[in-house]
């Protein structure tokens, strides 16, 4: 519906919100149906079926919503799918080679990006509302049931990789989306096609076998599930091969050829904190709560958790190959959080004399 007495045109109100969505700072935008076809969800449902999303229940409990748009929000017609670049600039792999630091996982080395995209998410959505009165529109970050990924690649942004997780020609394997569903009829960009070809670069990186097929995630085997999801101790069979990844893990995405086309983003939100881009294993396992939350205030690491975030220290710490940092894992031998000092008792194991 528009505002003035002017027929609406649609062409031109894509090409309207394409500019004002690139002023306020996204890099990507496409159109299309506030709808999902059924290989879609039937995907969904095996992988569900299948166990693979571990202890995130909440996928299972809101699955008719995630795989139906119009579920979650039935007058919604349009969705409009935003992303925003956080390639990163150097080697985002390059902490792996230091066994005595923490490997953070690029999108968590600075600001949560929730807030900034939801943000921008919302002033795009007000000044739509403003120039077409009437629209009505809500606004989407992830947490919501709203499956991104496939939206994404209906609406022209990129397609799911053999990695499960969005390519774009032009920024690689990193963008970060949210989406805009809306009651305005508008017409939907064609798809992104796929352009992995014969590659299989992310499968064979992926340090845990966390891909039983291309395009098939075991969320119980990835490490990024491991040390943000999973609550309770790290399987054994697991812990040698995080290595020093203790906040999510960035192999497969590292690897995409398609990276190379994709410069370097400029948002300073995302521009890793010194304190965060290789931090010492040993200060992050002296980390009491109250410290914790101040290093950690306004990003996504915040909200595992002191006791879950010293647990992946630790299996870092058995995994550094240093004496000296025995030391460190006896401290929280006596943890009053079981899972804590179980891994303290592990890694210190490790380090032990032959």
């Amino acid at each position: 519906m528009a505002a003035a007495d002017a027929p609406f045109d649609a062409e031109a109100a894509k090409a309207e919100i394409r500019v004002e969505a690139l002023a306020l700072g996204f890099d990507a935008v496409g159109f299309t149906e506030a709808h999902l076809p059924d290989e879609t969800r039937e995907r969904l449902d095996r992988f569900l079926a299948d166990g693979m999303h571990g202890g995130m229940g909440w996928m299972a409990n809101r699955a008719e919503q995630r795989g139906h748009p119009r579920s979650l929000w039935p007058e919604a017609v349009s969705a409009i799918s935003l992303g925003m670049s956080y390639a990163p600039d150097g080697d985002p792999l390059a902490n792996l080679a230091r066994p005595d630091r923490g490997s953070i996982s690029v999108y968590a080395r600075n600001r949560d990006y929730h807030d900034l995209i939801k943000k921008r998410l919302k002033a795009l959505g007000r000044w739509m509302a403003q120039r077409w009165r009437g629209t009505d529109l809500k606004v989407f970050v992830d947490t919501a049931p709203v499956m991104e990924k496939p939206l994404a690649e209906r609406a022209g942004l990129g397609w799911q990789g053999k990695h499960t997780n969005l390519v774009s020609r032009r920024h690689g394997s990193w963008l970060f989306l949210g989406e805009i569903l809306c009651t305005l009829e508008l017409p939907p960009d064609p798809p992104e096609a796929d352009h992995c070809g014969s590659c299989r670069r992310c499968l064979s990186i992926c340090p845990t076998d966390a891909f039983p097929a291309p395009r098939r995630l075991d969320a119980r085997r990835c490490i990024s599930y491991l040390t943000i999801e999973h609550a309770g101790p790290i399987p054994e069979e697991f812990r040698a091969p995080m290595g020093n990844r203790i906040y999510g893990c960035d192999d497969c995405l590292a690897v995409c050829p398609w990276n190379k086309f994709a410069q370097a983003h400029s948002e300073p939100a995302f521009a890793p904190r010194s304190e965060l881009d290789a931090p010492r294993l040993a200060e992050l396992a002296a980390l009491e709560d109250a410290a914790f939350r101040a290093l950690f205030s306004g990003s996504p690491v915040k909200r595992i958790g002191r006791d879950r975030f010293v647990r992946n220290v630790l299996v870092a710490i058995g995994n550094s190959g240093d004496p000296a940092l025995r030391a460190t894992a006896q401290e929280h031998a006596e943890e009053p959080d079981p899972v804590v000092a179980e891994a303290a008792r592990w890694a210190a194991g490790r380090l032990a004399p032959a």
